[in-house]
């Protein structure tokens, strides 16, 4: 948008001032505005004030960028009448809002005392890591102190968590975990008319509504400001309003009019909200001002005329007009108001533009991936009570008993009953987890013993799912929930590679939300299922910074594993993945049938030091073996075990075997250190071989780092995995290992 039309839109106001005469009669500062509204002329005028500062800053902004001084201009000139909303509701309300809310920014940091909102906005634009919140990473709106958590340009994807949370305020009270938030405090979400069609924002609110159908509270304020737009594609006349009022669960409420009228209209939506404790639709409208941003032509895709229609529609001429003509303040007032509050935004704006950037790799990723090992080591392996096992277990599963050997499977479901008996913040969701105990028994018996509270069975939807888990964070709760399958995660992979562990660095470790995602992994199941149940591809989470990837292998492993990712979320505020192969759940043999030598024993919570494993713990088979290493992980370990056993007893070659476990963060040293007492090294990498799993990985890194052995790798093809035994053909297999070490070790 041309600087022309910025001018045009200022003089509008500035020439309707200069114009304007004072009303006959003069308001007191607590007199209502108009009859029957508690919006006060003092209240009025303050909501005008922060409206003046978000319309300035976004002139500025595009000042700045002219310069190279600033980075961003999505901006939020015409959604202005946001400012109402961020005055009715509370500091402690957590908002999760979209990228137009600079109004609402300004006017919610005048309930708290000290903030400086319009040097943090500067800042912010001008990538300063003086800037509170995200420390120069991105332009975002968050505070701490405001209950902001940052959003980054995001079209809806923040819905399902602001949904999550909202659901967890009442289970965190439930379960007795403060959430540090009034009883009756609720979430305000926003996001405009073209992103409530993305498949997000509707998974977010089907899920309020379907949570709500099922009894739980869900108190939530879903604000759709809608300016009838997405960048250039017009949204159909009346499609928020006939879609969304009819939706069951959801209270349904339009704002337009005067800004006494849409204060009315958003203070009846938000106490219905706290009253009732159920999501309410806010519908606001609104209009865009100078093209979706600074890079947007809006005069490619709307006539003259449209533009100047639009401006006509501008909420600021219109309330200051409001503000003259009900008494609440004089023309001359208003011109002063406006006077000082662009001679105040373009002074911060010089002191900002001075302000440091980040510049270093090692500031920027400061807040990615905390990990304090001695604090996630002690946590993890901390004692767990064992007359408390005892009396919600009944016999514990570490005792010596005929039967103590089993298979991976048992081992989950004991370790997460371990960690809800050790932690009364942790909950287990996801579909079908509650009274079937899971599609493969994994949670059997977990909502019997702990009840329906923190075991419990969601919708089928995998955002939502991940969205709980998000807003379970922000109140208190530490969450594990279930994906049915690794394909299934790729559903809703934005919630973790766009929400869920991006938090931390974007709000400078100021919010995190841990949890650990459960996901029935990888292929081998003799053929069934086809692709959905048997995917072998794990590159879409390893591209995640900081996302912490677990693939246990044994039982016995696993156990131990699940407690350290559970300590690095509860210590550190991590995102983890536990990738669990599905292929071993209920394996009991390694070498022979009946050999049972798959089974371990359970390790008990017993506060040893080898109670838990973190990452770069690594497993070693043969450690004595020099004459090849493979290195491997979940059923590629067992496939790699059952080779090595094959290439000593048939062809003399002795092997050493390395359990990797970790595939975020790969354990490079440990490999390293192998690989050089072996002198030849062999990567079994179950997943697809361009970009699907860890060989490329392992092996650059060697290299790059002077390995002098040779090296060389079995990966899975480039392919789905089909129905039937022709699974076999794209797959990694034992006897291809076998071929493949006995070429490298000759």
């Amino acid at each position: 948008m041309s600087t022309n039309r910025i001018a045009i839109v200022e003089k509008n106001l500035d020439d309707y001032l200069a114009g304007a005469e004072p009303a006959a009669h003069r308001l007191g500062p607590d007199d209502p505005l108009q009859p029957g509204t508690t919006l006060t002329a003092r209240k009025a005028v303050e909501i005008f004030e922060d409206q003046m500062l978000s319309r300035t800053l976004d002139v500025v902004a595009r000042e700045l960028k002219k310069t190279g001084e600033s980075f961003y201009t999505i901006s939020s000139a015409g959604h202005e009448q946001n400012a109402i909303m961020g005055a009715l509701l509370r500091t402690t309300d957590p908002a999760f809002l979209h990228y137009r809310s600079g109004a609402f920014m300004m006017a919610r940091a005048r309930q708290h005392a000290g903030s400086t909102p319009l040097f943090d906005t500067l800042l912010s634009l001008c990538a300063s890591k003086d800037e509170p919140i995200s420390q120069g990473r991105h332009k975002v709106w968050g505070s701490r102190e405001l209950w902001v958590p940052p959003q980054t340009s995001t079209i809806a994807s923040h819905v399902p968590k602001a949904m999550g949370t909202a659901w967890a305020l009442s289970r965190a009270r439930r379960l007795e975990v403060d959430s540090h938030l009034p009883m009756d405090s609720i979430v305000v979400c926003s996001f405009g008319d073209a992103s409530c069609n993305h498949a997000t924002a509707l998974s977010g609110i089907n899920a309020a509504r379907y949570a709500r159908r099922r009894g739980s509270p869900v108190p939530i304020l879903f604000l759709c400001e809608d300016n009838r737009r997405g960048i250039s594609v017009a949204t159909p006349r009346r499609w928020v309003r006939e879609f969304f009022s009819r939706q069951p669960e959801l209270h349904y409420f339009e704002a337009r009019g005067q800004m006494d009228e849409i204060w009315k209209t958003a203070r009846l939506a938000i106490q219905t909200c706290r009253v009732a404790k159920e999501p309410v639709f806010l519908h606001l409208r609104c209009v865009r001002l100078w093209g979706h941003a600074g890079s947007d032509v809006e005069s490619t895709y709307l006539s003259l005329a449209q533009i100047e229609e639009i401006e006509g529609k501008d909420p600021i001429p219109r309330n200051a007009r409001r503000l003259v003509e009900s008494g609440a303040a004089t023309p001359a007032e208003l011109q002063a108001l406006v006077k000082d509050v662009r001679a105040r935004v373009h002074a911060v704006a010089h002191e900002a533009s001075r302000r440091p950037k980040l510049t270093s790799r090692a500031e920027v990723m400061a807040p990615l991936a905390p990990y304090d090992e001695e604090a996630c080591r002690r946590s993890a392996t901390g004692f767990v009570d064992t007359e408390k096992r005892t009396r919600i277990l009944g016999s514990l599963p570490e005792k010596t008993r005929s039967d103590t050997r089993r298979t991976m499977a048992a081992h989950i479901n004991s370790a997460l009953a371990d960690e809800l008996i050790r932690s009364p913040e942790v909950i287990v969701l996801g579909e079908d987890v509650g009274k079937k105990g899971g599609v493969y028994g994994i949670t059997r018996d977990l909502q019997r013993r702990f009840g329906e509270a923190r075991v419990f069975d969601t919708l089928l939807d995998e955002t939502s799912i991940l969205g709980v888990a998000q807003g379970a964070a922000h109140a208190g709760l530490l969450a594990i929930p279930e994906i049915q399958y690794l394909a299934y995660v790729h559903n809703a992979i934005d919630q973790l590679r766009g929400e869920a562990s991006s938090l931390s660095f974007f709000s400078a470790g100021q919010y995190q939300n841990p949890m650990v995602v459960r996901i029935a992994s990888f292929a081998y199941q003799k053929g069934f299922g086809g692709h959905f149940h048997n995917d072998n591809a794990i590159g879409a989470l390893r591209d995640i910074p900081g996302l912490v990837l677990a693939a246990p292998a044994r039982g016995d492993d696993a156990a131990r594993m699940l407690r350290g990712v559970l300590a690095m979320a509860r210590e550190c505020g991590r995102v983890a993945c536990f990738l669990e192969p599905i292929a071993l759940y209920h394996e009991r043999d390694l070498y022979e049938d009946g050999d049972g030598r798959w089974l371990s024993d359970y390790p008990a919570p017993d506060g040893s030091e080898d109670s838990a494993l973190l990452p770069g713990d690594i497993g070693v088979y043969g450690q004595e073996h020099t004459d090849l290493l493979i290195a491997s992980y979940a059923n590629g370990l067992r496939m790699s075990l059952r080779a090595a056993h094959l290439l000593e007893r048939e062809h003399g070659v002795r092997a050493r075997v390395i359990d990797l476990r970790w595939l975020n963060p790969l354990p490079f040293e440990a490999v390293r250190e192998h690989a050089d007492a072996c002198g030849k090294l062999l990567v079994v990498d179950e997943c697809r071989h361009t970009g699907g799993g860890i060989a490329d990985a392992l092996i650059a890194q060697l290299a790059e780092h002077g390995y002098r052995g040779r090296l060389r790798s079995v990966r899975a093809a480039d392919s789905f995995v089909p129905l039937g035994a022709a699974a076999n053909t794209v797959l990694v297999g034992e006897e291809e290992i076998l071929a493949t070490a006995r070429e490298l070790s000759s």
